[in-house]
């Protein structure tokens, strides 16, 4: 005897395949967290104290203020090590190159990257079809979404994506059985 699964959102009753959205979403309040860590040693520390440094997030873009080439060091590693810290992969982040600003001072962009761009995307849906994989793969905007017959179907991809060494962080979300 086969049992059929309907969903809340399935009022017809068909059976439907079991899938998973891959994303790539940065936990902006750990982000946050970890900016008040930076801000306060930066208080606190005598080579950075009284001075122009300082961390900045407005959206999804950081912004790092230095006096000079040594501090902005500084102030990068006092984020990345604070951004480890809350366990706020680095990848994530996009980082830019220090321009003069106002004042002899420098700054720096840094960007928070949230989803899949469509460069990552289709690569990932190129590798899991060259792998022939029995799934199907659609980017929805900034997801992507993997369809498959079976369960292990599913997990056999996910452990290929995870094997793929991409720079982005990759989360699974949304499984649906």
């Amino acid at each position: 005897m086969v049992t059929t699964t309907r969903r809340p959102n399935n009022p017809q009753g068909a059976t439907l395949m079991p899938s998973f959205d891959v994303v790539s979403k940065t936990d902006l309040a750990e982000v946050d967290n970890a900016l008040n860590g930076v801000a306060r040693e930066i208080n606190q520390r005598f080579d950075l104290a009284n001075t122009k440094c300082a961390v900045v997030r407005s959206d999804d873009s950081l912004t790092l203020t230095a006096d000079d080439n040594m501090k902005m060091t500084q102030v990068e590693e006092l984020l990345k090590k604070y951004l480890a810290m809350r366990k706020v992969e680095l990848g994530a982040l996009d980082w830019g190159e220090p321009q003069a600003a106002a004042g002899s001072s420098l700054r720096e962009t840094v960007s928070i990257k949230q989803g899949i761009d469509s460069d990552l995307g289709r690569k990932i849906t190129k590798e899991v079809k060259s792998a022939k994989m029995k799934v199907q793969l659609a980017i929805q905007g900034n997801e992507l979404r993997v369809t498959g017959k079976k369960r292990d179907d599913l997990q056999e991809v996910i452990t290929f994506i995870k094997d793929m060494k991409n720079t982005q962080p990759l989360q699974f979300v949304n499984y649906r059985d």
